[in-house]
């Protein structure tokens, strides 16, 4: 049975990392990772697909190594025992480069792409539904690690949309969200602000939006818009030389009444990274900040696939953008 809404996700998870898999692989599930990696810490890095938190049974083993010119070893690991190994001889990642890494579950392999292409295609060796359990471990930084369930493009009521990803990597001299990573130098950066995009297919109960990025240390304010043609649906707009964070929505050009009160401290910071998950559901949208509930803002655009396009600007750089 397709599920009917997506795993929130893990943000800038510490690695080695291990979290569950709600509901378990289900076909179509699609597990999206975005991180950069390391120099250091090793020449590989892993991501284990298992049943529970034991390392006994891995249903897929995806290992990058950095050695003899780079290759990825795929494997399933039985009662503590490894099968034959299938050897990529060819490297996607470059060690210090940010990366896109997708896992596709389909009903006879794990399709696997990289920065956007297809890598390799690995059958099924153990039947997938007994895994619940994600691991990684080895020379890698994470910065997301998402999960599109299939209920989003299999179930009739649910739009066909895509997901849009958007990764950057920090300029010499400026604040990185994680200070042990070194910086990158990116010529043409991918973010001109402010920044806009589309959201695929527009709002629907179950769609969310990751906007992940790093606070500049004199920054006033910043605003992230989910606009409906020329009126601002959604307006978050953290202000830190009032310390809040305001919500409103524009219309004909005419703001509402703002929206102020916050149940905990103000969860922005100046000179820190953050990641904002909006969540949309049927009444409202849910906005989560670094992982922990902040706010609820009651819908007041009624027609939500109306919502198609993402603005943000203001006194941020941005790393990570999803719709």
């Amino acid at each position: 049975m397709a599920l009917s809404s997506s795993q929130p996700p893990y943000l800038n998870p510490i690695i080695p990392f291990s979290g569950k898999i709600q509901g378990g692989l289900q076909d179509g599930l699609k597990i999206t990772l975005t991180g950069t990696v390391l120099y250091y810490n090793g020449t590989r890095f892993a991501v284990n697909f298992h049943s529970g938190p034991s390392d006994n049974d891995i249903a897929f083993h995806f290992n990058p190594r950095f050695e003899e010119g780079g290759y990825v070893v795929c494997n399933t690991k039985q009662n503590g025992c490894w099968g034959p190994e299938d050897r990529k001889m060819h490297m996607p990642f470059q060690m210090g480069n940010p990366f896109e890494l997708c896992f596709l579950v389909d009903s006879y392999n794990f399709k696997v792409t990289v920065n956007g292409s297809h890598f390799v295609q690995y059958p099924h060796r153990v039947p997938f539904h007994h895994v619940d359990t994600l691991s990684i471990s080895g020379a890698v930084h994470l910065s997301y690690i998402g999960f599109q369930s299939p209920g989003i493009w299999q179930a009739n009521t649910a739009p066909i949309t895509q997901t849009v990803i958007h990764t950057m990597q920090s300029a010499p001299g400026q604040m990185f969200p994680n200070p042990v990573i070194p910086p990158m130098a990116y010529p043409n950066p991918t973010y001109s602000m402010p920044f806009f995009t589309s959201i695929p297919g527009g709002l629907y109960p179950s769609k969310s939006i990751i906007v992940s990025g790093t606070v500049l240390p004199s920054a006033q304010r910043f605003h992230i818009n989910l606009r409906c043609g020329n009126d601002i649906a959604f307006h978050l707009n953290p202000r830190f030389n009032e310390n809040t964070v305001v919500r409103n929505t524009q219309v004909n050009g005419s703001w509402g009444s703002e929206e102020r009160s916050l149940p905990r401290k103000m969860p922005f910071v100046r000179g820190q990274s953050f990641s904002v998950w909006i969540m949309c559901e049927g009444h409202c949208l849910k906005v989560s900040v670094d992982g922990q509930h902040l706010l609820e803002y009651c819908h007041r655009l009624k027609n939500l696939p109306a919502i198609n396009s993402l603005e943000v600007a203001g006194d941020i750089q941005l790393t990570h953008v999803q719709t």
